[in-house]
């Protein structure tokens, strides 16, 4: 299933992505689990197909939202692919596995606009594509063999980063507001190639800047989330960034930092892609 949060006429809805089309979800089923989040931490996923209408709505009549929005938690790997350390003048090396969180209000949904950066921040505007996972059910302690068994999807992330602000903190150089985009929808773990065999490729405005496999990565899947587990309670909806491949902004030489009006495309197989233009600075 590919399942999508949107606001339809005016009310927040979400249903199955069935080619061009969605069907939402039904009233009354909308009374018991009234977000994506909700039918998660249910445990109802499996019974959204008998939950949404019979009748569809066009793709294109909706405004996508995030595809869990508001999630409890949303962790980012850091150094995760074999590349330099994308900020200049800073080298950082790291044998154990670098997490760090972002803010809910740090991301923006499929076709909206990213929040350029107003000042000199905005001279070092990154993009990162990335594979993202959703938790699908509670899961502490839990081993890397059995870690799988807790994802419900899987969807693209653009993890924007300001470069220059990573050098006062991680923190900072990755919580602009609107900096980063994930989405378009989350498509389960049934209906994609095993994270290892998908294809991640970043576009700005037509041009390939990042391509790889989830195969590439330092830390897999089972291993971050095992890891994560051990630190806190991972919750239905809970987003977990995978990390980004060599071929970012910061990473070129010279850089090739984000512009207003630039698109980004961060594209996954057999899960979907997500595509953002950058805004002006808002002053």
């Amino acid at each position: 299933m590919k399942i999508a949060s949107f606001i339809y006429k005016g009310r927040s809805l979400y249903g199955l992505v069935e080619g061009d089309t969605l069907r939402p979800v039904s009233g009354s089923k909308l009374d018991d689990f009234p977000t994506l989040r909700a039918l998660l931490d249910a445990g109802k996923l499996a019974d959204l197909p008998s939950f949404c209408t019979a009748t569809s709505v066009p793709l294109a009549s909706v405004k996508l939202l995030s595809p869990v929005p508001h999630p409890s938690k949303i962790l980012c790997a850091g150094l995760n692919y074999k590349k330099p350390y994308p900020v200049a003048g800073v080298t950082f090396e790291a044998s154990n596995i670098v997490i760090f969180g972002r803010h809910d209000d740090s991301f923006v949904a499929h076709g909206q606009p990213l929040e350029m950066p107003v000042g000199e921040a905005g001279l070092s505007f990154d993009f990162e594509g990335e594979i993202a996972a959703v938790i699908g059910t509670r899961c502490r302690h839990v081993t890397p063999e059995a870690a799988l068994k807790h994802v419900a999807g899987y969807a693209c992330m653009n993890e924007g980063s300001v470069r220059s602000w990573q050098k006062h903190s991680i923190h900072a150089g990755k919580n602009f507001h609107a900096s980063g985009a994930w989405g378009p929808w989350m498509a389960t773990a049934d209906e994609t190639t095993p994270i290892e065999e998908m294809r991640l490729v970043t576009r700005v405005n037509g041009t390939v800047m990042q391509e790889t496999t989830g195969a590439e990565m330092i830390h897999d899947l089972p291993k971050l989330i095992s890891y994560l587990s051990h630190i806190t309670q991972l919750n239905p909806g809970d987003v977990i960034a995978t990390g980004s491949p060599d071929g970012t902004g910061g990473s070129r030489t010279p850089p090739a930092f984000l512009k207003p009006d630039d698109v980004v495309e961060v594209e996954v197989s057999t899960v979907g892609t997500l595509r953002n233009h950058v805004a002006h600075p808002h002053i």
